[in-house]
């Protein structure tokens, strides 16, 4: 009888310690993505982003964007963005399905003045930087192999340096593609 104490005892605890190992193992699944914006690229411009995911529904990262074609098809003002964001997801696979995010965004643009002097027009670039917030929302799916296909839609208001800029609205529109690991 004391050999079947024990036993059960052990049995116990072995499927105890199994059932935390299983518990642990999900909620400590955080991974690294490395994504393109392949609309942007289409267009002219690098837009990567780096995500690390915090938990099942939530992630920070942050995109960095570069135009590179400067022609005739396309004037970019904005010499580059960086632009750090928070996420947070609802779907049902680890970070991943609809999401909801807030984000930063600090930009360089070349701005561009005329004035008048004497009837001659007086023509100054200048670089300028400014800082905006806003909100956007968007999908995030995500294959088992850990290929990652994304669509983003955001909107943010300059509140940094908005005077030196006709419009103080920023926008941001992503079509990525990337990588989990």
């Amino acid at each position: 009888m004391k050999k079947i104490l024990i036993a059960i005892c052990f049995l116990a605890t072995a499927f105890n310690v199994n059932a935390q190992d299983d518990s642990t193992a999900s909620t400590a699944e955080n991974f690294n993505e490395i994504k393109l914006n392949a609309l942007y690229l289409v267009v002219g411009a690098l837009d990567v982003t780096y995500e690390r995911t915090l938990n099942e529904e939530s992630g920070v990262g942050a995109s960095l964007f570069i135009p590179f074609n400067n022609g005739d098809d396309i004037d970019f003002d904005i010499d580059y963005y960086f632009s750090p964001y928070y996420r947070l997801y609802f779907g049902k696979k680890y970070a991943a399905g609809f999401f909801i995010e807030g984000f930063g965004m600090l930009s360089g643009y070349d701005t561009t003045e005329v004035n008048f002097q004497n009837g001659d027009p007086i023509i100054r670039e200048n670089n300028s930087t400014a800082f905006a917030l806003g909100i956007g929302v968007g999908g995030k799916w995500v294959t088992n192999s850990g290929f990652i296909g994304e669509l983003n839609l955001g909107i943010g208001r300059n509140i940094i340096n908005a005077d030196d800029f006709v419009d103080d609205l920023v926008g941001k529109i992503s079509i990525g593609v990337g990588y989990r690991f």
